[in-house]
């Protein structure tokens, strides 16, 4: 297969040209091989391992979580217990934030529509000032 160019590779995965150059620059993705005219040219190994990169980030894992996720599908023989520590680890940190943004909707809710004449009796200003 004849390699791809860093915009093929951007519109496959529906991965920005400098958010490539970055997981390159970051070890996430591998230095591709080079045209004689210095283009970068993606195989299909890269295809895989930035659409799984994609994938993980769409899933919210952070780049260290990835990187060590990455680690794991190198050595498919490894039991899946790390893979499945670092998901619900993950898991565990998006309920929290979900119950967070839950206050934070209450909190929002609670100041709608208390406003005053004027935003000297605004409760939503007091509130924010107080």
């Amino acid at each position: 297969m004849k390699g791809m160019s860093i915009g093929a590779l951007s519109k496959a995965t529906g991965v920005n040209i400098e958010t490539i150059r970055y997981y390159e620059r970051i070890g996430l993705l591998p230095e591709p091989d080079r045209t004689p005219a210095d283009y970068r040219q993606y195989g299909p190994a890269h295809l895989r391992r930035l659409s799984f990169v994609r994938k993980g980030r769409d899933l919210g894992f952070n780049i260290e979580a990835i990187r060590a996720l990455l680690r794991l599908a190198e050595h498919p023989e490894t039991p899946c217990q790390d893979a499945d520590r670092l998901t619900s680890e993950h898991l565990a940190e998006v309920e929290r934030k979900i119950e967070e943004l839950g206050r934070l909707r209450d909190a929002l809710r609670e100041m709608t529509h208390c406003c005053g004449e004027t935003v000297a009796e605004c409760r939503i200003i007091d509130a924010l000032a107080s």
